[in-house]
């Protein structure tokens, strides 16, 4: 760019000289002024060329040699500030996707402490459930269907592990209602799937907690008064003995895949 108008200077330049010297030898006349090449001419034809030369360097001023460089480096600054910021940006995305990833040892990093109650109206912790394999799933008793039918799956996956492979997992199912899901509310809608299904329930605030500490989401929706359905995450979380996520499982799997792939991490973590 520099180069270009640097040498276009001397170039117009010169050609206005040029143009003006083959006036000057043509002999027009100009407001009834002759130039030199005539006799009676007063005006030297030499002035005349320097005067033309000096009014087409005057017409480059220094913003003409300026603005190209500030505009280049506002160009470059923009470009600089974009690259840093998506730069940031996805380095930030992918440190929350490592947080959310499994360790080495198959553990996901979240979970943690818990009070609840239990269908009996008694308190629960997550140190009473220590030290044997947990399946956990998170649901409400006025589902209308896809909160059934993942009961009743586990319900099957408990009597396959236990039946086919003795190995006791204890299911756990937790409301997300507790409005509505009393502890005896609690106690008759599980009774229809499996006597061994823990349920558990408790204040508003502690659910929540818990739906958090386990990364699950619920919300109302099509709320009137006491009569509305509930969106939730509908996973059922695999726990080893430590209370530690080892396996998450959607609606996708079967009862027989689901007991494959829990069977699967027991035995992984005996070795």
């Amino acid at each position: 760019m520099f180069s270009s108008r640097l040498l276009g200077v001397p170039l117009r330049s010169t050609c206005r000289v040029a143009f003006s010297r083959s006036l000057c030898r043509r002999g027009l006349n100009h407001q009834g002024m002759q130039f030199r090449s005539y006799s009676g001419s007063k005006i030297p034809r030499d002035k005349t060329n320097v005067t033309v030369v000096d009014e087409s360097l005057s017409s480059w001023s220094l913003k003409d040699f300026i603005i190209p460089p500030a505009v280049l480096l506002v160009l470059g600054a923009g470009i600089w500030f974009i690259h840093k910021n998506d730069e940031r940006r996805a380095t930030t995305g992918l440190n929350k996707v490592k947080r959310f990833e499994r360790n080495p040892e198959g553990i996901w990093p979240y979970g943690g402490p818990f009070r609840l109650v239990n269908t009996e109206n008694e308190l629960v912790t997550e140190a009473d459930l220590l030290g044997g394999w947990i399946l956990m799933l998170f649901g409400y008793t006025s589902s209308p269907d896809v909160g059934p039918e993942e009961v009743q799956k586990m319900a099957e996956i408990i009597d396959i592990l236990d039946h086919q492979h003795n190995l006791k997992i204890t299911p756990v199912f937790i409301s997300i209602d507790p409005q509505r899901d009393s502890p005896a509310q609690l106690r008759a809608y599980l009774r229809e799937f499996h006597p061994k299904i823990v349920g558990l329930t408790g204040p508003v605030t502690a659910v929540r907690q818990i739906a958090q500490e386990f990364r699950v989401f619920f919300k109302k929706v099509e709320e009137e008064g006491q009569d509305y359905l509930i969106e939730s995450t509908n996973d059922m979380i695999l726990l080893n003995p430590k209370m530690e996520i080892v396996g998450r499982f959607g609606v996708r799997y079967d009862a027989e895949q689901l007991s494959y792939a829990v069977l699967k991490e027991v035995k992984k973590a005996a070795k």
